[in-house]
């Protein structure tokens, strides 16, 4: 197995099972708990792997409201848009983007009137020249990862 088949395949038994233990890695790749060790060292360092966090369910925490935002901002305006979005603890996704809008920001609330409070409140900004926002009926998908491609996919 090559260096990057080792990693392409640590990746994919750590999106099965981010609580696997180093050993049932090495065992479940054949190689030594040692390589395992260095190859995820290299993988965090590298920024592949930015961490082992839990995945929430937010409806189920109470934040059953999920809205869209779609931003167009004034000129040269749109980092500053997007850090203050990136900063806000209820948008869970911010882009960048192409098209009719700037930006694209994704955010969890417990209700509509908590929805409807902050996104007044971010969008009141004057660099902001044009909003829309849509509220999300079903979520099918998720937060959803994929493995990586490997060697034997080709």
């Amino acid at each position: 197995m090559t260096y990057e088949q080792l990693d392409t395949e640590l990746v994919n038994e750590l999106l099965g099972d981010g609580r696997a233990s180093l050993r049932s890695l090495a065992e479940d790749l054949d190689v030594s708990v040692t390589t395992v060790s260095n190859h995820l060292s290299d993988l965090e360092e590298e920024g592949v792997i930015q961490g082992y966090t839990p995945t929430v369910d937010y409806d189920a925490a109470g934040y059953d409201v999920t809205a869209v935002m779609q931003l167009k901002a004034e000129g040269n305006a749109l980092g500053e848009i997007t850090e203050t979005l990136r900063d806000h603890d209820q948008m869970v996704s911010v882009y960048e983007v192409t098209g009719d809008y700037d930006i694209i920001a994704i955010g969890k609330f417990k209700d509509t009137d908590d929805m409807n409070d902050q996104i007044k409140a971010l969008v009141t900004d004057p660099d902001i020249k044009q909003s829309n926002t849509s509220i999300v009926l079903n979520s099918v998908a998720e937060n959803e990862q994929f493995e990586l491609e490997t060697a034997a996919d080709n």
